[in-house]
């Protein structure tokens, strides 16, 4: 098993390159199920999650060629339409071939997803959903089974809780529908908003693209001619090293980057005392003289993100006064806060709000990571830790994270990857 050496107390300096958003890669790859031809995406990151979604169609009969930072999708040779549970425990994602393949086939049987590590996602607005567009839903053996045998209609669709995967899900499936779909409360994360572009360049009618009422009209079964597209920059990665340079001191220039889609990370870092420079593709922090304290609430889209929420507590442990981060989307993501007390944070937790006294002397130490971001947390908070910080099960970080350590390497920082 892989593990993360970091020498801490160091000074960056230089540029990055940002990859392709993990979490807009997902819904277009399970998009491709829609598809009449072959699809190229280009622009995917090099990450975890990404192969297990391709290793998902590949059991179901696709065929995938990988290029250099692309991949060919033909998902025209499907012959499965049961996603299978070896697959699915691996990743919750996986539940995003249910709308698509359900529109396309008619059937299908995906496993349910199982727990997950910074809280419950229930997939039963999704089911729902379904259901009212004439879908028929058991559960057995722990398996979604769902028919749909005149095919799906369009219908309205009130999410009483905005999900972004929900919302890809019901979009995809109201793309092979039968008449007018309407989402309300429907995500607007940019992710969403790619996939949304994408079917409507590709033949699928959808208004109100990047608002929470969404009308899709469906090809009544016909498949799409889906062109060559690229994925959008990751925006939470970008936010990851934006919060690396802030927390070291130093100026960072990130590339092929949206500011656009970071508008409240930018905001609470100008808050902290950071400022920046911004071009059509690029950002470039300058560091704060002395950074100050922040309070935070994690919400949907465009609010505060809570991929963002654990680099955050972590930049906030250097920050000099009382910082109060208050997470509102899953009741489980402060497991990262015990990792950092071992490392000297001073953070109180009550329920969902953490209390986080800065500034505090961080020591190098060895930590365990537990879920995604509370990787890229314990990697902000080793590199100004003072000594060496080992960090374990790593495999998280991989899951999201491109070549982390090799782009930290490049703009100075004192960084290796390990066997255990």
């Amino acid at each position: 098993m892989d593990y993360l050496q970091i020498q801490g107390v160091q000074s960056l300096k230089g540029t990055i390159k940002i990859s392709g958003a993990k979490n807009a890669s997902l819904p277009l790859i399970a998009m491709t199920i829609l598809a009449k031809n072959r699809v190229t995406i280009k622009n995917l990151p090099h990450v975890v999650d990404i192969n297990t979604l391709l290793k998902l169609l590949s059991n179901l009969g696709a065929e995938c060629h990988f290029q250099e930072d692309a991949i060919e999708v033909d998902t025209t040779t499907l012959s499965q339409t049961k996603a299978t549970y070896d697959i699915v425990k691996t990743m919750r994602a996986s539940i995003l071939v249910l709308g698509p393949i359900l529109a396309r086939f008619g059937h299908c049987e995906v496993s349910l997803p199982g727990g997950c590590a910074i809280g419950q996602r229930p997939i039963n607005l999704h089911l729902k959903a379904l259901e009212q567009m004439g879908a028929k839903i058991d559960i057995r053996s722990g398996y979604i089974e769902a028919t749909a045998p005149n095919g799906l209609h369009g219908c309205e669709i009130i999410f009483d809780k905005i999900t972004v995967t929900g919302t890809a899900n019901i979009v995809m499936a109201a793309a092979l529908a039968k008449g007018t779909t309407t989402i309300i409360n429907a995500a607007r994360e940019p992710e969403v908003v790619q996939l949304c572009e994408i079917l409507n360049k590709s033949g699928v009618c959808i208004e109100g693209i990047g608002t929470a009422v969404l009308h899709i009209t469906g090809t009544d079964g016909e498949l799409l001619a889906i062109e060559e597209f690229s994925v959008i920059p990751d925006r939470i990665e970008a936010g990851t090293y934006l919060c690396a340079g802030a927390i070291t001191n130093s100026e960072l220039t990130l590339t092929d980057v949206n500011a656009a889609h970071l508008g409240s990370v930018i905001a609470k870092l100008e808050e902290m005392g950071c400022s920046f420079s911004i071009t059509e593709d690029s950002i470039t922090i300058h560091p704060a003289s002395e950074l100050q304290p922040v309070s935070i609430i994690t919400q949907e889209y465009p609010a505060f993100p809570t991929d963002m929420q654990a680099q955050f507590l972590a930049l906030a442990t250097q920050a000099n006064g009382v910082s109060i981060i208050e997470e509102r989307l899953f009741e489980n993501r402060f497991m990262h806060v015990s990792e950092l007390q071992r490392m000297g944070a001073d953070i109180s937790l009550n329920g969902n709000v953490a209390t986080v006294k800065g500034k505090t002397k961080l020591g190098g130490t060895d930590v365990m990571a537990t879920d995604l971001r509370a990787s890229s947390a314990l990697v902000l908070a080793a590199l100004v830790a003072d000594g060496e910080t080992d960090i374990h099960r790593i495999y998280h970080l991989d899951r999201g994270y491109d070549a982390l350590e090799k782009k930290l390497e490049g703009v100075g920082a004192n960084i290796i990857r390990l066997k255990e």
